[in-house]
């Protein structure tokens, strides 16, 4: 068995009395493991049929699997072209719970790495505006590669405060998840980190941090709007007593009573200090209970407020003899032109999502879908651009086994040799995309970026 803080047990002990002996026998099994599908790129049925791994349904979930650890699905080709994202079971019920629908404005608050993010664009179809914001640099970073990765063009990524954005965005957002930093007791199976890192103190530094976050996703949901708080904890005072604090003085916020999945458990009202009506409406997922780690979800609705604020609209890319080398692009290498409304980040080239407004003076990493560089008389397609192409939006392709040495070769940097017309040529892997390369004579110069190339193997 794992070994934890001496503080944590004795307080778990005291919380759970009777559930105490099974939540401690819980930590000496194997942690459980999940990919979820990404149906931006795939078909759950589609994938399934070609699954190379031993899976098996996560119960809460259509597109969620547990799978073996000697899988390792995080060194497949399959993972490179972005058809699932590797995630802890208990972490995709919050996705679920937020329920997001095309043609909205969401804002995932607290983002990175992505987990969460690309689940709730998943849900979205690619349809409306969905804003993934992480205050970290470094991991916001992250959370704009594997957006980059999972084929997502409706995500805006920025690396602010979380009051930054309500002073820019209040009442603008139909639903706001609010995956809170916190103690993490959580993940002390699967982070050591977690474990050495925690404290009571800290326990207390967490809950006032989550409050201050709370107050500002408050301002800038609309009013019948939902918003969904989470942590990876089981610490009442970052959980029920956050909660029932926020409502107190947040009294135009409900809980909403959802469905529960079989073996979630509910909120515990003897937890909350005062209490906040319904506060066991909201739900824990339990390690004992489950096959995922600890989780603490709460599902709010805001039943009046402020009206909903539209937002300084975009400065668009007005100069189109800007795009003639990407339209020129477009012609000769793509089935359909990618059309909306187009910026300009430097020599960068996007589309911004619709529902879009100012970020301006805001610290933002990718304000939509990356076409690409506008570079002297040519333009030069980017990474996400390929991945977000689905089957027959290329003109070129080179398709190479998931199980050939070829795709390896290409994942490492390596030139192919291969035949056809020169050019730019989309790479896939199974039909399904993977990067680009560009064709001369019989050999396809590798534009798999050099950051994320293999090595090693």
């Amino acid at each position: 068995m794992i070994e934890m803080p001496e503080d944590f047990l004795k307080k778990m002990r005291l919380l759970l009395k009777d559930e105490f002996a099974d939540f401690l026998k819980s930590y000496q099994e194997n942690r459980s493991q999940g990919l979820r599908i990404n149906t931006l790129k795939v078909s759950v049925e589609e994938f399934l049929k070609k699954n190379p791994f031993h899976l098996e349904q996560i119960p809460w979930i259509r597109e969620g699997f547990y799978y073996d650890e000697e899988d390792r699905p995080g060194k497949h080709p399959y993972h490179e072209a972005g058809l699932y994202y590797i995630q802890e079971p208990s972490a995709m019920a919050a996705g679920i719970f937020l329920d997001p629908q095309p043609e909205e404005k969401v804002l995932d608050l607290c983002a990175a790495p992505g987990g969460k993010t690309t689940h709730l664009a998943m849900l979205m179809e690619g349809k409306g505006l969905l804003v993934a914001n992480e205050i970290y640099p470094a991991r916001a970073k992250v959370l704009s590669q594997n957006v980059e990765r999972m084929g997502v063009r409706n995500a805006v990524v920025t690396s602010e405060s979380s009051g930054r954005l309500a002073g820019r965005f209040p009442a603008f957002f139909d639903r706001i998840l609010v995956d809170a930093p916190c103690s993490g007791e959580g993940m002390f199976r699967k982070d050591p980190d977690a474990r050495n890192e925690w404290s009571l103190e800290n326990v207390a530094v967490c809950a006032a941090r989550q409050n201050m976050i709370l107050q500002d996703a408050a301002v800038m949901l609309k009013p019948g709007g939902r918003l969904v708080y989470s942590t990876c904890t089981f610490s009442p005072e970052e959980n029920e007593g956050v909660i029932s604090e926020f409502l107190q003085k947040e009294p135009h916020f409900e809980i909403e009573d959802v469905y529960m999945h079989e073996g979630f458990g509910r909120g515990r009202e003897e937890w909350a200090g005062t209490p906040a009506d319904g506060i066991g409406k909201t739900i824990r997922i339990w390690p004992h209970e489950v096959r995922g780690e600890g989780h603490y979800i709460a599902v709010l609705r805001k039943k009046d407020g402020e009206e909903p604020r539209k937002g300084k609209p975009v400065k668009a890319l007005k100069d189109q003899k800007l795009l003639k080398d990407y339209f020129q692009f477009a012609k000769e290498n793509l089935t359909t032109t990618p059309h909306g409304t187009f910026i300009v980040f430097g020599e960068q080239l996007y589309i911004i999502p619709e529902e879009m407004v100012s970020f301006e003076k805001l610290k933002v990493l990718r304000p939509g879908w990356h076409l690409g560089t506008l570079k002297k008389n040519r333009f030069e397609p980017s990474h996400a651009l390929a991945l977000s192409l689905r089957k027959g939006d290329a003109l070129h392709t080179v398709n190479l086994d998931s199980n050939s040495p070829e795709i390896i070769a290409y994942l490492k940097g390596e030139t192919i040799e291969t035949s056809g017309k020169k050019g730019w040529h989309l790479v896939e892997v199974d039909g399904y995309s993977l990067g680009w390369g560009k064709l001369s004579g019989q050999i396809l110069k590798n534009h798999f970026p050099k950051g994320l190339r293999w090595t090693g193997i």
